[in-house]
C-alpha cells in the first residue's frame, strides 16, 4: 500500500520575523516546509505560506525586494494556495494606513488596514472567534482561542469571500475585526497560528488538506470585487 505523500509548502523568507517558528508548525501539522525565496521552488510548492511581522510600508517594501507581489498574483491567478499570518493578511488588502499616511497593499481584498481604535493597543493574547459557517480553516476549532499581537487592523472585507470576527477592547469600547479571511486559493490570518498551540496547529492541517483537494472550490482562482462588507449590528504589531 502506497503512502500518502505530505503537501510541500513554501515559507516566503523575505526578512520576516516569525519564520522559524512558522516552518516548525507547519511541520507539525504535516508539511514538508522550504524557507525560501527562490521563484522556482515557490512555483514547485503545493503551498505558500507569506508570514510577516512588522509596519505595513516596511513588509511591502520587503517583499517587493524579492519579487513576492509577483509570485502571490501568478499563484493565485492559476488558483494554486497561499496563506497570510498577521502582517501577510494586512498586505493582502488595498492600502494600510499610519499616521494619515497610506501605503498601497498587493490590492487583492478592498479595504484599508488602519490603527485599532480601543482602549488598550495593541491587541496582544489569546482572543475567541467567530468564524463563518462552512469555513475549512476552523472546522473543529471554532470555539478554541488563538494568540493575536497586533495594533493595526482589517474591519471590513469584500462582500465575496468568508470572513472571521473577533473582538478587541472592553464591553463599552471595542473594536470588531478581520481575524481570518477564505476566499478561494488565498486565506489569510492576523493571529498568529503556529503561536496557537494545538488549535493553531490543527488550522495549518485543515488548510493543508486543502492543497491536494481535488474539488475546484478548493482551488478557484481568488474573485477579488470592489465591494466592502462591514459586520452588522449584533453579528457579530502588526
Amino acid at each position: 500500500m502506497s503512502v500518502p505523500v505530505p503537501p510541500t509548502v513554501a515559507v516566503l523568507d523575505y526578512g520576516s520575523g516569525n519564520v522559524r517558528s512558522v516552518v516548525r508548525a507547519l511541520q507539525r501539522a504535516g508539511a514538508r516546509v522550504a524557507l525560501t525565496a527562490e521563484p522556482a521552488r515557490i512555483a514547485g510548492a503545493d503551498g505558500l505560506v507569506v508570514p510577516g511581522v512588522g509596519a505595513f510600508p516596511a513588509v511591502m517594501a520587503a517583499l517587493e525586494q524579492v519579487g513576492a507581489p509577483e509570485m502571490i498574483h501568478r499563484r493565485l491567478a492559476e488558483g494554486r494556495a497561499v496563506l497570510g499570518i498577521c502582517a501577510g493578511l494586512q498586505v493582502m488588502f488595498a492600502e494600510g494606513r499610519e499616521h494619515a499616511l497610506a501605503a498601497p497593499g498587493l490590492g487583492l481584498w478592498a479595504g484599508t488596514v488602519s490603527r485599532l481604535d480601543a482602549p488598550v493597543v495593541p491587541h496582544i493574547g489569546w482572543s475567541t472567534v467567530e468564524p463563518p459557517a462552512g469555513s475549512v480553516l476552523f472546522a473543529g476549532v471554532e470555539a478554541e482561542r488563538f494568540y493575536f499581537v497586533h495594533s493595526y487592523a482589517a474591519t471590513t472585507v469584500p462582500g465575496h469571500v468568508r470572513a472571521t470576527w473577533t473582538t478587541h477592547g472592553t464591553p463599552g469600547h471595542h473594536t470588531r475585526l478581520v481575524a481570518a479571511v477564505e476566499d478561494g486559493a488565498l486565506s489569510a490570518t492576523q493571529f498568529h497560528p503556529e503561536k496557537s498551540g494545538s488549535a493553531g496547529i490543527s488550522l495549518l492541517r485543515n488548510w493543508l488538506t486543502t492543497l491536494r483537494d481535488p474539488s475546484p472550490e478548493a482551488h478557484r482562482p481568488a474573485a477579488h470585487e470592489p465591494e466592502a462588507h462591514r459586520p452588522e449590528q449584533g453579528e457579530t504589531h502588526r
